[in-house]
C-alpha cells in the first residue's frame, strides 16, 4: 500500500471557494488567506514580556530601598526570578485576559510576601530590622501593582480601539442574546463577527436582526475565521461544548481562543464553587483548552518515548530474534509485515509487526477488519497475536516519532475513513500521536469491540493528558500483557 490510497476524513476534505458574507469587524484589516490553510494562523496575542519586565523592576525598585551594603545583586536578581516563576504557575501572565488591578492585588502582593519571606531566611537580609524589610515589601507590591495596571490599562484601551472579532457558538437564540449584549458594550474589547448556530428557526434569515451571519457549516464557520481573522470564540453553555466538540476543535485548531459563557442564571447554594476567569459584558467566563504545561509535556511525553523505546528495543532485540527465525523457518521469508496506518494530524505512516497471518490480497490486508482467530494461523502465531509480542516492532515506530508508547491506536485508511463519517468524534483522536497502548485498551477494547467506545476513552486521554497518566497506562499494560485477545 502506498500513502496515495489514504481516504482523507470528512473534516479534511476541500470545499467550494464560495466566499461567505461576513460583518468585517472596525478597525481591524482581515486576514485574507487560502480558504485551504488549515491550521497556520496564529491569533494576535499580546505578549507577556512587559509584565515580566514591570515585574523585574519593581524588584529592583525595592531593592533601592535597602541601605547600600544590603544591595546585593545576587539577591534581588534571585528574588525577582522567584516571584516571575510563581506568577507563571499562577496564570499572572496569561495575555488572554485583561484584568483590574484589584483583581490581580491579592495574588500578586502574596507572593512577593513568599518571596521576600524566601530571600530574608536564606540571605544576609536577616539582620535588617524588621521595619525596613516591611517597607521594601510594600514598595515592592505598589510598584508591581502600578506597572502591571499601567499595562493592562494600555491593552483594554487597545481593545477598545481593535476589539478581537469573535464567534459566537450555542441554540441561535441564545447566541443572538449574547452577540446582542456584546455588542451594546464595546468597551468588553470583543465584537461578534457571526452565530455558529444549527439552521436557523422558519422565522429567521440568514443574517439576524443586528446583520451578523449564522454559519450553519463546518466551511461557512472556516471562511468567516479566515477573512475575519477571528481570535475568539464564545461557547454559550456547558450543552454546547459537548454538542459541539468537533467544531470546537476544529475552530481551536486554527489558533483561536476558546471561552465558555455562562447565560444561566446562578444557582446560589447549590454545588460547589466554579473556576471562572472574570466576566464579559456581563457573562460568567471560563477558559477551554489544553493545560498551560501541554507543549512541555509534549516534550517529556517524546523523551520517555525515546528512552523507554530505545532501552526496550535493546532488551527485546534477542527476542525478536528468535521469533523472526522461527517464522522464517515454519513460513517462509517475509517474517516482517508492513502495514499503512494513520497517524497524528492524519499522517499516514507504515508500521511494523511480526508477520503472523498473510492475507490473500493487499485488498484483503486494507479492508480486512481482524484475524485474531483465524483457523490457518500456526499455534505459535496464535501464541504471538495472543500475546501481543508481535507489536514488539513498534518500539522501532516509537523511535523513528511515528507513535507514541501511550495514545490512541492507529487505524487503517480505509476504516479511518468509515468510523470518521459513522463517530462524530473519530477524526479527533489524530489530534496526538497513535501509541502502542492507550486508555482504550487497558479497558479491553481491541479487536472486535466498540468503537465508539474507544473514540470516547480516547478523546478522554487527550483532553485530561499528563505524563503520570501515561505512567499509569503503561504499569497497568505490563500487568495485563497476557491477554485472551489479540490487536
Amino acid at each position: 500500500m502506498t500513502a496515495e490510497s489514504t481516504v482523507a476524513s470528512p473534516g479534511q476534505q476541500r470545499t467550494s471557494e464560495d466566499a461567505v458574507s461576513v460583518l468585517g469587524p472596525r478597525g481591524l484589516t482581515a486576514g485574507r488567506r487560502a480558504a485551504d490553510g488549515r491550521g497556520s494562523r496564529r491569533p494576535r496575542q499580546a505578549s507577556p514580556a512587559p509584565l515580566w519586565l514591570v515585574d523585574g523592576g519593581a524588584a529592583l525598585s525595592a531593592a533601592l530601598v535597602l541601605p547600600a551594603p544590603h544591595g546585593y545583586a545576587l539577591v534581588v536578581v534571585l528574588l525577582a526570578l522567584g516571584v516571575i516563576g510563581m506568577n507563571r504557575r499562577a496564570a499572572l501572565y496569561d495575555t488572554s485576559v485583561v484584568p483590574g488591578v484589584l483583581d490581580e492585588l491579592p495574588a500578586v502582593c502574596g507572593r512577593i510576601a513568599v518571596g521576600w519571606a524566601a530571600v530574608v531566611m536564606f540571605s544576609p537580609l536577616r539582620s535588617l530590622p524588621p521595619a525596613l524589610l516591611v517597607t521594601a515589601v510594600a514598595v515592592h507590591c505598589l510598584a508591581a501593582c502600578t506597572g502591571r495596571e499601567a499595562v493592562h490599562g494600555l491593552r483594554r484601551r487597545t481593545l477598545r480601539r481593535r476589539p478581537c472579532p469573535a464567534l459566537v457558538v450555542g441554540p441561535l437564540a441564545v447566541a443572538r442574546r449574547v452577540s446582542a449584549a456584546l455588542l451594546r458594550q464595546p468597551g468588553c474589547g470583543v465584537r461578534p463577527v457571526g452565530l455558529v448556530a444549527d439552521d436557523p428557526d422558519v422565522l429567521g434569515d440568514a443574517d439576524d436582526e443586528r446583520g451578523l451571519p449564522v454559519l450553519t457549516t463546518a466551511q461557512d464557520t472556516r471562511r468567516a475565521v479566515i477573512q475575519n481573522g477571528v481570535e475568539t470564540v464564545l461557547v454559550v453553555g456547558a450543552a454546547t461544548r459537548v454538542e459541539k466538540a468537533a467544531e470546537l476543535r476544529g475552530l481551536a485548531s486554527y489558533g483561536c481562543v476558546l471561552w465558555e459563557l455562562d447565560t444561566d442564571p446562578p444557582s446560589y447554594g447549590l454545588g460547589g464553587r466554579r473556576q471562572e476567569a472574570g466576566q464579559l459584558a456581563g457573562f460568567s467566563r471560563r477558559l477551554l483548552g489544553p493545560g498551560c504545561g501541554r507543549r512541555a509535556g509534549s516534550v517529556v511525553k517524546r523523551v520517555l518515548d525515546v528512552v523507554l523505546s530505545g532501552s526496550l528495543l535493546v532488551l527485546a532485540g534477542p527476542v525478536l530474534l528468535v521469533f523472526a527465525l522461527v517464522l522464517r523457518v515454519m513460513d517462509g521469508p517475509g517474517v516482517v509485515f508492513r502495514q499503512e496506518r494513520i497517524g497524528k494530524d492524519g499522517r499516514p505512516f507504515t508500521m511494523l509487526k511480526l508477520r503472523t497471518h498473510r492475507p490473500a490480497s493487499d485488498h484483503e490486508a486494507a479492508t480486512r477488519w481482524s484475524v485474531a482467530n483465524e483457523q490457518d494461523m500456526s499455534p505459535f502465531c496464535h501464541f504471538l497475536r495472543r500475546t501481543s509480542l508481535d507489536e514488539l516492532l513498534q518500539l522501532w515506530n516509537v523511535c523513528r516519532g511515528d507513535m507514541s508508547l501511550v495514545g490512541p491506536r492507529p487505524e487503517r485508511p480505509y476504516f479511518v475513513a468509515k468510523f470518521s463519517q459513522a463517530h462524530p468524534g473519530y477524526p479527533a483522536r489524530h489530534r496526538m500521536r497513535t501509541g502502542i497502548t492507550g486508555l482504550a485498551q487497558i479497558q479491553g477494547l481491541r479487536g472486535d469491540t466498540s468503537i465508539e467506545d474507544r473514540c470516547r476513552y480516547d478523546n478522554a486521554y487527550i483532553d485530561n493528558w499528563s505524563l503520570w497518566q501515561d505512567i499509569c497506562i503503561l504499569l497497568r499494560t505490563a500487568a495485563q500483557f497476557v491477554r485472551p485477545t489479540g490487536s
